[in-house]
């Protein structure tokens, strides 16, 4: 099942994908997605409707260096637990929306991601009971100043300017996330090619360690890492993140608005 946020006519409600058409589900909040669904008996098609995101995150929780391949891409030895970071919800952005690169930063790169969607208040969860606690698995671009990066050594501002979290283009529940391949194109060329069976914590592990911190809410979001082949972005690209069994979320890019 594919559950996704939209808005028309100043209205927005979350649909289930069918195809290429939506069909609205009876008005509910994220908490009670894995409870019930009622549908509605209207059918929208994409060009009647505006994509959100598919959650309003209270956060974002972020691992870097998850991906045996990309840390060697790096440079850096595999890390002995996961590496937390957390990006704004002010950052987020959907499906078709624009990211727009800072003055402040002279390289933007993209890093196409697992996002994994928090479906119920979670605290103190062991990996084998997650899975109970996970509304299902998006697409995700955690748009970064690797300049900035750089220079700061900690990530929060590289990782935090608007629009730096392209998320969507819905959520893709009853998958397995184990095994799936992530592809990031620009402009239609493939740059990034990975499975997540190469990520060094698993999703389980990953949300199971993070809420032994702080607790995660439903809508929440846990971006997974990022396979290798991280490059710069430049003004009038085109970005797609593709992960297998949940689709591909589409974004372009813009100079800053003044």
């Amino acid at each position: 099942m594919k559950i996704g946020r939209f808005k028309s006519n100043d209205r927005s409600f979350f649909g289930l994908i069918k195809g290429k058409e939506i069909v609205p589900i009876k008005e509910t909040k994220v908490s009670e997605l894995m409870d019930s669904i009622t549908p509605t008996e209207d059918v929208l098609s994409f060009s009647e409707v505006k994509f959100l995101s598919p959650t309003r995150p209270s956060k974002i929780v972020a691992v870097g260096l998850n991906y045996k391949a990309h840390a060697e891409e790096m440079g850096k030895p595999l890390p002995e637990e996961p590496l937390l970071f957390m990006k704004p919800s002010t950052a987020v952005i959907a499906n078709k929306m624009k990211i727009f690169l800072p003055e402040m930063s002279q390289r933007v790169d993209y890093e196409g991601e697992l996002a994994v969607i928090i479906g119920r208040k979670c605290r103190k969860v062991t990996p084998k009971d997650v899975p109970n606690y996970i509304l299902g698995y998006s697409c995700f671009n955690d748009v970064t100043a690797r300049d900035l990066q750089q220079k700061d050594v900690q990530y929060t501002r590289a990782k935090s300017f608007d629009t730096f979290a392209p998320y969507g283009p819905w959520i893709a529940t009853s998958i397995d996330p184990l095994s799936l391949k992530i592809t990031t194109r620009i402009n239609g060329e493939i740059k990034q090619q990975g499975q997540t069976s190469d990520m060094i914590f698993s999703p389980f592990e990953l949300v199971s360690f993070i809420s032994q911190v702080m607790t995660l809410l439903p809508g929440d979001v846990v971006i997974t890492g990022t396979p290798p082949g991280i490059g710069p972005l430049k003004e009038g690209d085109k970005v797609e993140v593709e992960i297998e069994g949940i689709g591909t979320l589409i974004n372009y890019v813009a100079k800053e608005r003044r």
